[in-house]
């Protein structure tokens, strides 16, 4: 091979290939520094976290930081146990790092307070003969490392009769199937896409090239993740699998126009130059509209969002810098080996099919509005679930081994029909006649195991001195007084949220400052304002993705359809579980809109782009539409599968819920985005061709039926 000749100008394309040698050596020497960011990044495992500060469930929890020095808690289920081993137990977890209190409900009903002046309710529910309660507040946040070695010291004590339930027990078992699953999310999305990429490539070892590339982009990215301070465990599960399903496409525009370039240039680093030049064109174009989408899930009030949409747009930017720099460098480096192993691609000629799709436009029209009604109303009628316990199990359920936290709350359920826990926050100086009927009053609310506070356990006329030490000092400190409710409603439930709207509307009657915190109140405000997010999320993608196909096609007509084909196939893809009954996690709607939005319109651009350039070439409609399907359509088949191979495998293991209906869907959505644009596009760029002529930039004066073509 000849090496390049200068010629006075020096283009990107000459210049990455000169530089190829010392390109391969520095990003050997980036790989160290981001391997170590990589290792140093904190993960969040506590998505209630995210909720804006100025919520007042956030700042509840923070005046309970401050004034008692409690975070994270937990409500231990004991079973079968004998009163003294249950003491020796509850001593050993006071001597847990980070445990600030240990709270025996049993010791509630103190023997030296006589039982008749205990509350009737009180008694019945918390002397059991075979279980008994234990609470433990730790003095760090819910999902602080503190409390997390906490609640993994805990379980090392309790027996096998004990259950240790709450957040931040189900923010350690989320943690260790998270650490231990991730590895293998890459391992999986790997095998799969090189298998892909072999049988659809034209080589058998460009793939292996393809994933070394993209390998080192995604350490990259995962690597400056530690400017951000922190990532969401979500985040961090995704991150790699999603870069490599969205930046393969990147390498396959590359190969392809290498290729291409051979077959009327023998110099090969000629070639390559001209490949990269024309690729960082279409890289750069294609991955707008991506970035795009990841950039819209940043306008969501819920921070979670900004954290997924900041690492996936940079990972984006990232493979697409790589796809034009390590990538070309390492195929040069081993084009010898590329060339003989060449094969012929697994996808046929798709011409006679172009002339298929492009027979009966109008019933195929009609077939797509027809669809348009059951797409929407399973849309609307999918279950949504803000449960983060049902969240963790998923649909397929988890083993009990690795999510103990799980049988806790089952435990909790069974023995003390309690479904969850709500704290309430109020003045301390309140008087005890008016704390004692706010009290009652709460208790008397649907729903409402007990209330558990100074003022609830006594008669007003009995003074707050006979209770025990360790119980007022638990529930008093400062100017607030704390208050456990418990509640048999699950949260995120409406029971659970009309209740506590009843709660608040008690206590703020009583101290207008009061708060409730805690996991059902939090995710309650979650409820609110996502629901709101994710509208604002929606129209922003879709109006970012409108204005960068109008710029890039210079149409009016084309964003409109465009963006309508690729939208029905997001109904189409969310609407699938209202029929099955799959509930989604609140956060899959919004990212499956954004990510198959922003990912998959490049299917129709591709089209359109290719349909455009035909009619301008002069091509009746028909012959147009024909020509771009038909070339149109093995690209789009193969960057479908790349993405869904990507993800698919990784959604069939993961025993995390969550990732596991995330990963299923985004697979899913690749491939219906894909029949979709190569089904229905076709015949809706032929029955709006004459409104796309008069509404598209160079298209003014081409008639329907062939050209008249006047130069400016």
């Amino acid at each position: 091979m000849e090496r390049l000749k200068p010629h006075g100008r020096l283009d990107i394309g000459e210049a990455v290939v000169k530089a190829r040698h010392a390109i391969l050596i520095i990003c050997l020497a980036l790989i160290i520094p981001a391997a170590m960011g990589f290792l140093s990044m904190r993960v969040n495992y506590d998505m209630l976290t995210y909720l804006p500060d100025d919520m007042e469930t956030m700042k509840g929890q923070e005046i309970l930081m401050k004034d008692f020095d409690k975070g994270g808690f937990s409500l231990i289920v004991v079973e079968n146990m004998k009163p003294e081993e249950v003491d020796s137990m509850s001593k050993k977890i006071r001597k847990v790092e980070h445990v600030e209190t240990v709270l025996n409900f049993d010791d509630l009903l103190d023997p030296s307070v006589p039982v008749e002046l205990y509350s009737d309710k009180l008694r019945e529910q918390m002397s059991s003969k075979d279980a008994t309660m234990i609470a433990v507040f730790f003095d760090t946040s819910t999902s602080d490392e503190g409390s997390i070695n906490a609640v993994s010291e805990i379980r090392k004590i309790v027996t096998k009769d004990c259950y240790v339930s709450g957040m931040t027990a189900l923010v350690v078992d989320l943690k260790n199937v998270a650490e231990n699953e991730e590895p293998k999310y890459i391992v999986i999305a790997v095998i799969l896409s090189v298998i892909a990429m072999m049988l659809m490539l034209d080589s058998y070892v460009v793939p292996v090239i393809f994933l070394s590339s993209i390998g080192i982009a995604i350490l990259y990215n995962l690597g400056t993740n530690f400017m951000l301070g922190e990532i969401a465990y979500i985040t961090k599960a995704i991150a790699a699998v999603l870069q490599l399903g969205v930046t393969m496409d990147y390498s396959i525009f590359l190969w392809n126009s290498y290729v291409e370039n051979l077959k009327r240039e023998d110099d090969h680093y000629k070639a390559m130059a001209e490949a990269i030049n024309s690729t960082l064109i279409s890289v750069t174009g294609s991955s707008i509209t991506t970035v795009a989408g990841f950039l819209a899930l940043c306008f969501m009030t819920y921070k979670i969002g900004m954290n997924l949409g900041i690492v996936m747009a940079k990972g984006c930017v990232i493979g697409v810098i790589a796809s034009v720099t390590i990538l070309p460098s390492l195929l040069l480096l081993f084009d010898k080996v590329l060339m003989k192993t060449r094969h012929k691609p697994l996808i046929p000629d798709m011409r006679k099919a172009a002339h298929v799709l492009t027979s009966h436009p109008a019933a195929v029209a009609l077939i797509f509005i027809l669809m348009i009604v059951p797409a929407v109303y399973g849309y609307h009628n999918a279950g949504i679930s803000y449960d983060f316990s049902a969240m963790f199990r998923g649909p397929n359920g988890i083993p009990e081994e690795k999510a103990p936290v799980l049988k806790a709350n089952e435990k909790l359920a069974e023995d003390y029909g309690i479904g969850c826990t709500h704290m309430i926050i109020t003045d301390s100086s309140m008087s005890q006649k008016n704390g004692h009927a706010m009290c009652k009053e709460i208790d008397n609310i649907d729903g409402i195991k007990n209330v558990l506070g100074i003022d609830a356990f006594l008669d007003p006329s009995v003074p707050r001195d006979i209770l025990p030490a360790r119980i007022t000092d638990t529930l008093i400190s400062g100017d607030h007084q704390l208050i456990l409710v418990n509640s048999e409603y699950k949260v995120s439930t409406d029971e659970c949220n009309d209740q506590i709207d009843k709660i608040n509307s008690v206590i703020h009657r009583y101290d207008k400052d009061a708060s409730v915190i805690g996991e059902g109140p939090a995710t309650k405000d979650l409820i609110d304002l996502t629901s709101r997010d994710f509208r604002v999320v929606n129209m922003i993608s879709i109006g970012a993705v409108f204005l960068i196909i109008f710029f890039v096609l210079r149409s009016w007509m084309l964003p409109l359809l465009l963006v309508a084909v690729i939208e029905f196939a997001i109904y189409v893809n969310l609407g699938i579980p209202g029929y099955t009954g799959l509930v989604l996690p609140f956060i899959v709607p919004v990212c499956i809109s954004t990510i198959q939005l922003g990912s998959t319109v490049d299917y129709a651009i591709l089209m359109s782009t290719r349909y455009k350039k035909e009619r301008m070439a002069g091509r009746p409609k028909r012959e147009a539409v024909e020509i771009s399907a038909a070339t149109s359509i093995p690209s789009i088949i193969v960057s479908a599968f790349g993405f869904f191979c990507a993800t698919f495998g990784v959604g069939w293991y993961s025993d995390i819920g969550l990732i596991s209906t995330l990963c299923n869907m985004m697979a899913r959505g690749a491939i219906i985005s894909m029949i979709t644009v190569i089904l229905v596009l076709p015949s809706v760029l032929m029955l709006f061709d004459k409104v796309i002529l008069k509404t598209t930039r160079g298209l003014e004066n081409i008639e329907a039926g062939g050209i008249r073509y006047e130069t400016e």
